[in-house]
Formats: C-alpha cells, sequence, structure tokens
C-alpha cells in the first residue's frame, strides 16, 4: 500500500501526468476499487501554470454526480483544499484505447465501428447535458471489456451552462477540429470532427493529419484533405470512409446535424461486416431504443436494457415458446414476424415492436404458457428474465417497463373485447 488520502487506501499507481498521478485505491467504506487523480499542489501554486490546471481540475470536480451513462466515466468524488485536492472516478480495468492505434495491432472493423456507435451516444448524453468535451482522443477512451468503452477526462470540457469564465484553446493538436484551432464557437460537431480522426485512427493504424511538428499539424487540419483510409488498410469496406469522411469535413455544417445522425450511418456500417450473425450492441440499441412502448425511457436506461437481454436471432417457422411449457421470461420482438397459436388455433400476428410472455413477466413466478409463438420470418428477439432485470436495471427504468407492460394489456383486452362483441353480435 502507498498510504491513504482521505478515505481511501491507495494499492498502486496508473499513470502520472504533468500535473497529477493517478492511482488505483479502494473506497474503505464500499471496499470498491476506484481511480483517485491527486493534484500536485506545487502546480496550482505556480504562477503560470496554475490557473489553467485549477480550471481543469473545478471543471471536472464541478461534474461529480452529473454524468451518469453507461459509456462515461462515473465521477464519484472530489475534494479541493490547499492541501490536497484530489478527484475520484469509476476504476475501469481494460487501459484506454491507445495501444489499438498502430498498424500491426488494429481491433477488427466490426470492433472500432462498435466503439464509435458507443462515443456518439456517450458524447450526445454529455452535450445535452451542455458539455463540449474538448479532448477526445484515444488515451481519454477507456477499455472495460471489449467494445465497453468509457469516455473520461472532461478536465478540458465547454461547460456551457457556467457561470465562470473558463479557458480556450486547450485540447490535443492532432485530434482538434479547425473551429477549436481558430477559436471559433464549439458545439458537438467540433467533439465528431475528433472522434472521426479517432476512428480515422483505429480503422487505419495512422492519424488522418500527420506532419513533424504540431504547427504544421494544425495547418494540415486546416486545409489539408487526409489520405484515403483505403490506401491504409487495404480490406476497408468503401462505405466506412465516407462515413468518416463526413464528420472529418472542416466545416461544421459539412458534418452529420446530429450525434443520432452519425451514430446511425455507423450502425449501418456495423450491418456490413462478416459480423452482422451476431447482434452487435449498436444493432441491439437501435432496436429497443425504436420500440414504441421504450419511447419514454432515457438512453442510459436502453442501454441498462441491452445488456440485461439475451439476444438471439431466430430463424423462420421456429417455435420460440410452446404451449404448455413453464417459464418467467418476457420476449421483445425487435425484427420480423411472429405467429400465436392455442390447440392449433391462430390467435395473432405480432410484429417488430411488440411483445410476448408479458403474463409471465408480472406474476413473477414460471407458469405454464398459455400459447405456442413460432417465427415466421428470421426474427431478432430480447428475451428478459426477472432476475436479471431485477440485478441489472435501476429501479426507475423497472418500473418504466412495467407501466408499458400494463399498457400493452390494456390494448391486448380492448382488441379482445372488441372482437367478443363482434361474435356476439
Amino acid at each position: 500500500m502507498l498510504g491513504t488520502v482521505g478515505k481511501y487506501v491507495l494499492k498502486r499507481k496508473l499513470g502520472k501526468g504533468a500535473s497529477s498521478t493517478v492511482y488505483l485505491a479502494i473506497d474503505t467504506f464500499t471496499t470498491s476499487d476506484v481511480a483517485l487523480k491527486l493534484i500536485d499542489i506545487a502546480v496550482f501554486r505556480d504562477p503560470q501554470r496554475g490557473k489553467p490546471v485549477r480550471t481543469q481540475f473545478m471543471n471536472e470536480a464541478s461534474l461529480v454526480g452529473k454524468l451518469v451513462h453507461p459509456h462515461i466515466v462515473t465521477m464519484i468524488d472530489a475534494v479541493v483544499s490547499d492541501e490536497q485536492s484530489y478527484l475520484v472516478m469509476e476504476y475501469v480495468p481494460g487501459g484506454n484505447l491507445l495501444p489499438y492505434t498502430t498498424p500491426h495491432n488494429l481491433l477488427p472493423i466490426e470492433h472500432a465501428i462498435e466503439i464509435g456507435f458507443k462515443c456518439c451516444g456517450a458524447l450526445d448524453y454529455a452535450y445535452r447535458a451542455g458539455i463540449v468535451h474538448r479532448d477526445i482522443k484515444p488515451a481519454n477512451i477507456l477499455v472495460a471489456n471489449g467494445t465497453e468503452i468509457k469516455v473520461a477526462d472532461f478536465g478540458a470540457a465547454l461547460l456551457q451552462l457556467a457561470d465562470t469564465t473558463q479557458i480556450g484553446n486547450i485540447g490535443s493538436p492532432a485530434y482538434m477540429s479547425p473551429e477549436q484551432i481558430t477559436g471559433g464557437a464549439l458545439g458537438h460537431q467540433s467533439d465528431m470532427f475528433s472522434l472521426a480522426v479517432v476512428l480515422y485512427q483505429l480503422l487505419t493504424g495512422s492519424k488522418p493529419f500527420v506532419a513533424d511538428n504540431a504547427m504544421e499539424v494544425i495547418e494540415k487540419i486546416r486545409f489539408d484533405v487526409p489520405a484515403p483510409m483505403s490506401s491504409l488498410r487495404k480490406n476497408l469496406p468503401p462505405q466506412i470512409e465516407k462515413v468518416i469522411n463526413v464528420a472529418l469535413e472542416k466545416d461544421p455544417a459539412n458534418r452529420y446535424s446530429t450525434w443520432a445522425e452519425f451514430a446511425l450511418e455507423l450502425a449501418k456500417l456495423g450491418r456490413l461486416s462478416v459480423y452482422q450473425q451476431s447482434i452487435a450492441d449498436s444493432e441491439k440499441f437501435n432496436h429497443l431504443r425504436g420500440l414504441p412502448m421504450f419511447k419514454s425511457i432515457g438512453d442510459p436506461d436502453i442501454w441498462e436494457l441491452v445488456h440485461a437481454a439475451r439476444w438471439e436471432r431466430v430463424p423462420a417457422q421456429h417455435a420460440i415458446i410452446r404451449e404448455g411449457d413453464t417459464g418467467g421470461s418476457l420476449f421483445m420482438l425487435t425484427r420480423g414476424e411472429v405467429k400465436v397459436t392455442k390447440q392449433g388455433r391462430l390467435l395473432n400476428v405480432l410484429r417488430a415492436g411488440e411483445c410476448f410472455g408479458e403474463m409471465s413477466y408480472i406474476k413473477g413466478n414460471s407458469m405454464p404458457r398459455q400459447a405456442t409463438i413460432e417465427s415466421m420470418t428470421e426474427v431478432v428477439i430480447a428475451e428478459f428474465e426477472r432476475d436479471a432485470i431485477e440485478k441489472r436495471v435501476n429501479a426507475v427504468c423497472r418500473m418504466n417497463v412495467v407501466f408499458a407492460l400494463l399498457n400493452t394489456l390494456v390494448d391486448r383486452l380492448a382488441l379482445a373485447d372488441a372482437r367478443i362483441s363482434r361474435v356476439i353480435n
């Protein structure tokens, strides 16, 4: 052990920067691992560096408890004093994306696209909270596991709703947008440009703008067109280059107008790859996000549902559940059509956006299934076991799911009443 800072016991050093050292630490209250960024107090007192470093530190400290998203590092605690200042963050064990930016250690194409899609969601969430990151680069995108990433280091962020004066002209030159370089107004499309630079590098092993010094890099960003991505990675589908090039446009007005538009284009790219037989996280998210019953649920909660479900792509004419079987799972039909039969008699046809198994799920036990559900086309289904929802989804989201299911049941009862009335009459 390396000593204590507040209620945190330092275990080992994770990294050191110009103004701080980051440690793996233990929160003695919760016994969980955290990352603790300890500021060098001498830097705060430096007449030249002190003010900008303090401003960046206060930026991050102000975000404690404010950004709650599965793909943003959670800020847990912050202490500011003359003797000791530090930030405590969620610990992400997998390092960052830097190791995957060289030609000999590139990620599979579909993995890089998935990472880009998740970054879009995280940065859209931050922008809606009034935050432009301003320092998107591989070192600030942490890897939890596989394509599960967390955007980190909001010290350089532009807090659009802040009352305090903020410093400008900060960030990493190779990843800056043209408007960031020239001191122009910054919106979400500045971070979009930076993310496109990261994706270009993840997909090719080279930065799009390369020069011998920072000033030359800046000039290239402002005026030059990057080398074609296909010249750097031969198996790269041409559609990918088209999408990245839009996000790399010099004029922000020529980039994607929203993060959702950029994310949708990336999701389409994911379906071009050989990976499409499995179900990518971006496809899962888009499936659930598009369901009418989940329209009132926010993106962070949709991601919780994505990870709580068991996903399956089912071929046509395949029984998903059978009449008389026991089970308590809820099924969301996110693509395709299924037929509902009882004792061989057709009761209904369900289409993408509808669910089945809701009675057993709401009742909370394994009751006999009342009908057989069979795929009519290839379908994609998300299966939710009650225990998984209880453990992996927050209470508010669980309640929203239950309300959505109750609305579905009311609609179905109304439809059944109408059918009975027609038969009687």
